[in-house]
């Protein structure tokens, strides 16, 4: 008899996010707002303005000890040496497995005296963390891993994002933090980065401190934003998503994320000879933009080349509300040069595309044109 699945967890603004209105639904194990009512809305309160997001389903994992440093050199793909000299700065990374493929992406801070927070994606935080032990007890360094579900974490994106930040939790030195460096002041950890394109901070605190937090940041203009927005900002800036744009089967070459991979030293890290291997092969897929002028690409579409011939798949795909047209990544077989027309096959239908570089929108504008629209 088979057993029945888990029930999704809950983030400590479940309740809250009730009271709003909001249309909840499972996400990576996890019963998430969906939207408050309007996705679009959301989403141009971000574009335009401030959102608050939810992100309690990414997992901080604290990574402390003598050889905590040594650890993360060897684990993730990209260097935490970059951080030693500037305690609160923040390093983007994939986690990679020994044949080369895309375990995770993550983001880790260093908070100083050996000691590193990391935020993991939700679907795998258990694994990344089982997976950073065994290494760690394979190579008998002193770390310690420790995870810490009495923290919950809200984004709040967009062009305000900051100036409501600094208002609610007291924190005018945010006016001045870079980007990718975070403070830490009354419980509060606030790191200025996000997910959505648009400027803004991530705050981690305890679950106990959430609700009221996040009443107190709806008042200051932050609107509240579920998934959907989330999903159509992040692709608009062109970044993936783990478990569509960028797998396991995936190396950081083929997903845009060689510059994750720091190869200027010759230090060894968990999946570099593979990756060398692969770049040496010379791997042929490759994770592309498309633009649509009519119909609304989706994930597993069909992409063809000129002469209809298959070519590649959607990994995302939606309706841009900023551009108000059909935007997607898609891994292709070849590489295809920026402004190349394909077409992809939605609901049965050849649809032109155009080859795009991302992000499809950056800074307030569009990034690309249609041909039509370079010659006007």
């Amino acid at each position: 008899m088979q057993e029945d699945a888990a029930p999704p967890r809950h983030t400590a603004l479940h309740d809250w996010h009730v009271a709003q209105g909001a249309r909840m639904v499972e996400f990576a194990g996890w019963e998430m707002p969906l939207n408050y009512g309007s996705q679009l809305a959301e989403h141009a309160a971000v574009r335009h303005a401030a959102g608050l997001f939810d992100v309690s389903h990414m997992r901080p994992l604290e990574v402390r000890g003598p050889e905590a440093r040594t650890l993360l050199r060897y684990a993730l793909a990209n260097d935490v040496a970059k951080l030693d000299a500037w305690p609160g700065k923040a390093l983007y990374s994939t986690l990679l497995r020994a044949d080369g493929g895309i375990m995770d992406d993550l983001i880790v801070y260093h908070r100083g005296g050996g000691a590193y927070r990391m935020v993991l994606n939700a679907a795998g935080a258990e694994a990344d963390a089982a997976h950073l032990q065994a290494l760690a007890d394979a190579h008998d360094w002193r770390v310690t891993l420790c995870k810490r579900p009495d923290l919950g974490i809200l984004a709040v994106q967009g062009p305000q994002a900051r100036t409501i930040a600094a208002m609610v939790l007291d924190l005018p030195a945010l006016s001045g933090l870079a980007v990718f460096y975070a403070l830490e002041q009354d419980g509060f950890f606030v790191g200025r980065t996000g997910y959505t394109g648009e400027d803004g901070v991530e705050v981690v605190c305890a679950n106990a401190l959430l609700p009221d937090l996040a009443d107190r940041l709806v008042a200051a203009g932050a609107r509240p934003a579920g998934l959907a927005a989330r999903d159509s900002l992040r692709l608009e800036a062109g970044l993936d998503l783990y478990g569509q744009d960028m797998t396991a089967a995936d190396s950081p070459d083929t997903s845009n994320l060689a510059w994750t991979v720091d190869l200027r030293t010759p230090r060894d890290f968990l999946g570099r000879a593979a990756l060398l291997a692969r770049r040496a092969a010379g791997e042929g897929a490759r994770l592309v933009g498309l633009a649509l002028r009519e119909g609304i690409p989706r994930h597993g579409c069909v992409v063809e080349d000129a002469g209809g011939r298959p070519c590649g798949v959607v990994t995302s795909g939606l309706f841009s509300p900023s551009l108000q047209c059909g935007i997607a990544l898609a891994r292709l077989d070849a590489a295809m040069a920026p402004g190349t027309v394909c077409a992809v096959v939605v609901r049965g239908a050849r649809r032109p595309a155009q080859v795009v570089k991302p992000p499809f929108w950056r800074h307030g504008a569009a990034t690309f044109s249609f041909p039509e629209e370079q010659e006007a």
